[in-house]
């Protein structure tokens, strides 16, 4: 009796301009002995891994300061938007403060947005930098018990009796 295996691999990656390309590849085979089976399992797995990071590194066609659909970012400019950020002015000027006070490794950061939302700290909307804003914070120890930033957090002022 065989046994058909079939074992897929894919990735994505985040690209700058709320871009991303995305590789695949599926194998199919056989074995005829149950006890091959998880050694060709892995087998396949570390093949098909390969072959798609090999692959997924030719980055190819890149848009210039769009989306992905052709239609410009809001806040992009035709000379290049390299310092271009996608989120407010004040979240961006934040998360540089708290980068470079706690001394951060900036390719963390870039690593940090990349793995919860799949593109660069500079692609990030407003909403998704909040995110890398709140787990900034609470690896660097600047969020209180109760969930408030402690930089936003001012005491109510005692009232007189």
């Amino acid at each position: 009796m065989a046994i058909h295996l079939e074992a897929n691999y894919s990735k994505k990656l985040g690209l700058p301009g709320y871009s991303s390309h995305q590789y695949a590849v599926t194998i199919r085979t056989e074995v005829t002995d149950p006890a091959q089976v998880q050694a060709e399992s892995a087998r396949l797995y570390s093949l098909l891994q390969a072959c798609v990071d090999g692959e997924i590194q030719k980055v190819g066609y890149l848009p210039t300061n769009s989306n992905g659909n052709g239609h410009s970012r809001p806040g992009s400019s035709s000379n290049g938007g390299e310092d271009a950020w996608a989120c407010s002015p004040k979240q961006r000027d934040l998360i540089l403060k708290i980068t470079e006070e706690h001394q951060l490794d900036k390719n963390q950061v870039e690593a940090l947005a990349q793995d919860r939302f799949g593109k660069g700290v500079r692609q990030l909307n407003k909403l998704e930098a909040s995110g890398l804003l709140d787990e900034l914070l609470e690896q660097t120890g600047q969020k209180n018990g109760n969930n408030r930033r402690r930089f936003n957090f001012r005491p109510t002022p005692a009232r007189a009796a």
